[in-house]
């Protein structure tokens, strides 16, 4: 029995278990693959020695995959360093956009084509609010995430929206209100009306692809029939409480947007003999309790590896006034129009960003023998299998 197991431990029991696994493409093995290796002599690592009591130290390379819990924190500082420079001083609205779990075996079946109608439904809505209701251009940050607290397949869109934007006309600033952005129920409908829509797009294109209980699916109007029972639900649409300005929202930022399906502090137990992981999920149906879930290895790897994206796939997007494109001309523009306002007017105040450490907000690393802070770089390890050529010696 092995008690809180790493995911690399995890995965290499899993595929080294003989067991019947799920079938995994290229790309897959790739990524779990570096996750098995990561931060382990496999991919090389820096060798380092203390000034103040000469022991040596060997920190082993990280695999730097977007799927990897043990990674992404790193990644989430250097994504939000970049990104605080583009908040405002407003209110942030989070809009979450659900796709129906009927429509679950299409998406397994098309992820890249989905994900993407996904991403385009949802800003399309957005905007299309943001003109009509508001008369203003609005910004949307939209994060995809495709997981369940159980690893079964829940597909979602995470949208920040900025309370408030620019008029139509770029003459002043048009506030949201405090506390009320959009009516969900309204924001559901057109939201299913355009991801429907897009669905028979694709399917018109040729771009959508039917394989097992879906094999039977030959034509538009087959297709239109299977797509009933879905559309005719209520699609679901959750809108939660503003945030409270600049702060807040970099704090949701940081949980979410680098979040994987399965974070290191929920695997419990390993069990070598029967094949088995045991890990935590929270039930937010049962009052948010935090409940313990077995899997057969086998069946963890098919879950984990439903929520491995389409290589090269961008899953945080910006639309509207945070469109990528002259992005830094409008967010002047915006600034202008809001220093112009009444600081009386204004949703919400201006608060502090944090500010950059002198360090780079990066944690210093000090000799594990005596503690200190004092650790000098003596060679650089590359991958056993490398072809760069021998450790580099300093």
């Amino acid at each position: 029995m092995i008690v809180g197991p790493s995911l690399g431990k995890v995965l290499d029991y899993a595929l080294e278990s003989g067991a019947d696994l799920p079938p995994l493409s290229t790309h897959q093995h790739r990524v779990l693959d570096a996750l098995r290796t990561c931060r382990t002599p496999a991919l090389g690592g820096h060798r380092f020695r203390c000034t103040d009591c000469g022991g040596e130290h060997f920190a082993p390379h990280s695999c730097r995959n977007r799927h990897c819990p043990a990674c992404q924190g790193s990644h989430a500082r250097d994504w939000l360093e970049a990104q605080s420079k583009n908040l405002l001083p407003v209110p942030y609205f989070h809009v979450v956009f659900t796709i129906p779990h009927e429509l679950n075996v299409l998406v397994r079946q098309n992820r890249k084509a989905l994900y993407n109608l996904l991403f385009r439904a949802v800003s399309q809505t957005l905007e299309q609010f943001g003109r009509r209701n508001l008369k203003a251009q609005i910004g949307i940050t939209a994060v995809l995430h495709t997981w369940s607290q159980t690893l079964l397949e829940h597909y979602h869109l995470h949208a920040i929206v900025t309370g408030g934007g620019p008029s139509l006309d770029g003459s002043h600033w048009v506030k949201a209100n405090e506390k009320y952005l959009f009516n969900v129920h309204a924001l559901a409908k057109v939201y299913r009306a355009k991801f429907r829509e897009g669905l028979l797009k694709l399917f018109q294109e040729g771009s959508l692809e039917f394989h097992g209980q879906l094999a039977g699916i030959r034509s538009l109007s087959d297709f239109e029939k299977w797509l009933r029972a879905p559309l005719a639900k209520n699609w679901h649409v959750y809108s939660k409480p503003p945030f409270g300005g600049p702060q807040q929202v970099l704090s949701y930022l940081s949980r979410y947007t680098h979040r994987v399906a399965l974070t290191p502090r929920r695997l419990l137990e390993l069990d070598p003999a029967t094949g088995e992981l045991l890990f935590s999920w929270r039930d937010y149906a049962d009052h948010s309790r935090i409940k313990r879930m077995r899997l057969k290895l086998p069946e963890f790897l098919r879950r984990f590896s439903l929520h491995i994206l389409p290589e090269r796939f961008v899953k945080i997007r910006h639309y509207g006034l945070l469109s990528n494109r002259d992005r830094q001309q409008r967010l002047e523009h915006a600034r202008q129009l809001l220093a112009q306002a009444s600081h009386a007017e204004l949703s919400a105040p201006e608060r502090s960003l944090p500010q950059k450490s002198a360090d780079g907000g990066r944690a210093r690393m000090l000799c594990p023998h005596c503690g200190h802070d004092s650790l000098q770089l003596i060679e650089v390890v590359p991958r056993p299998n490398s072809s760069r050529g021998p450790p580099v010696k300093r």
